[in-house]
């Protein structure tokens, strides 16, 4: 999980002029290193770090690994690229992998640097809130074109009469041939109330289509309910986005107001996300008590709660599998050590490790893994997972075929044997 929080901005970082001047301010303290996958968020903020405040908090250039030895290597690096790389040289893209490479060497998977068009991205996913058209969208290899694959309802896009299966061939009449799609989602958004111009490639049509599509507010669905004929409601939740409190709110809500007298709550395949949301959410099920704690290197715990006023009191199942990661995990793991519901399907990711993203004042940003989080009985499950209380692997083949979810259909049995009691 990974945890932002503004705190100050001491002072700035110097942005590269090439890469020799960016060489002389890398290694005179003006770049500072002091941070999936599911993450671990304080909402709407970034730690803002200085080099010069880094370098005397603490770390002494005696201590540090850019020595005179690091410093002369790169520059016979490069030296050698300008004497003899064939081709021309960004000094922009140098620079950053060397920022990435920086911390690429804690051999950490979750620890990376974000350039500033990273962070920007990285901040935007994690509010599953962004201004653009509301489709998503995918590569087709046969085309080389990207296609959209579903179009939101109530979006612009579908307003504009945009469908599943168009090809999208140009994007304000630059071509968008191999394109990928994360490039081409950078020339679809834009400010709010703006309008985007699109070439499409219509299965049927004589012609190539055009259309004009207002850029709006799009709130991404992280939130699925579904109530059946026996009263047992299901909540999906795909990831913990600063929007899905209020999702989640709703739609439990809903589910009471339609009689709910169980409940299925789906974590599966859900990578994880903010802590705020899904400790929020933790406190419409769970008792008074602890939701869940962390330690860092120095031993230093913080405790997160609930105050059990909302406690949900209808039977519960949660579904879980290999890809429920991180928040995902604190709140099954929550669950289960209250008991408060049965844990069902296969052992959980096992992400049990906290990251914090530090902003550098040039607008980029690094994020380091700063601690272990705890399950309310003391558990670390980095590594290991939670066990489900019953284990149930999805039968994909019956799934493929005919929409079977074997998983679901043992969760609503173990329900109605509950609610029979």
């Amino acid at each position: 999980m990974e945890e932002k929080e503004i705190v100050q901005q001491i002072g700035d970082a110097e942005k590269g002029r090439g890469i020799k001047t960016f060489l002389g301010g890398l290694f005179t303290g003006a770049l500072v290193v002091g941070i999936i996958s599911a993450v671990w968020i304080h909402q709407n903020s970034v730690s803002l770090l200085d080099g010069k405040a880094a370098m005397t908090s603490g770390t002494s250039k005696e201590d540090s690994v850019i020595d005179d030895q690091v410093v002369q290597k790169l520059q016979l690096l490069e030296d050698s690229i300008d004497r003899y790389y064939l081709e021309g040289v960004s000094e922009n893209d140098i620079q950053e992998s060397l920022y990435h490479g920086f911390v690429n060497g804690l051999g950490d998977p979750y620890s990376t640097y974000y350039s500033e068009q990273e962070l920007e991205a990285v901040m935007e996913s994690t509010e599953g809130i962004y201004y653009g058209i509301g489709a998503y969208i995918g590569f087709d290899q046969n085309s080389g074109y990207c296609k959209i694959t579903k179009v939101m309802e109530g979006s612009p896009a579908l307003e504009a009469g945009l469908r599943a299966e168009d090809l999208i061939v140009a994007v304000n009449d630059e071509d968008m041939r191999n394109v990928t799609t994360s490039d081409i989602v950078t020339y679809i958004k834009g400010p709010e109330h703006t309008t985007v111009d699109m070439t499409i490639y219509r299965d049927g049509e004589l012609d190539y289509l055009n259309f004009t599509v207002e850029r709006r507010k799009i709130e991404t669905p992280t939130v699925v309910y579904n109530m059946d004929e026996e009263k047992i409601a299901t909540i999906q939740i795909t990831e913990f986005d600063e929007v899905t409190l209020s999702q989640f709110e709703e739609n439990l809500e809903n589910a009471k107001k339609d009689g709910m007298k169980g409940l299925v709550l789906d974590l599966r395949d859900n990578p994880g996300g903010s802590l705020q949301t899904v400790v929020a959410i933790a406190n419409h099920i769970l008792p008074k008590g602890l939701v869940v704690y962390t330690e860092d290197r120095d031993g230093n715990r913080k405790e997160y709660t609930c105050d059990g006023k909302d406690e949900l009191n209808v039977p519960l199942v949660v579904l879980v599998n290999g890809n429920s990661a991180s928040a995902s995990e604190i709140l099954a793991g929550s669950i289960k050590d209250y008991k408060k519901g049965t844990i069902l399907g296969t052992t959980t990711f096992g992400k049990g490790i906290v990251q914090k993203i530090f902003g550098i004042s040039d607008g980029s940003a690094v994020k380091l893994t700063i601690s272990h989080y705890y399950t309310p009985s003391g558990a670390d499950i980095h590594g290991v997972g939670i066990a489900p209380d019953e284990e149930l692997e999805l039968d994909v083949e019956a799934y493929v075929e005919n929409g079977t979810d074997n998983q679901m259909n043992r969760a609503k049995e173990i329900l109605r044997s509950q609610i029979g009691e």
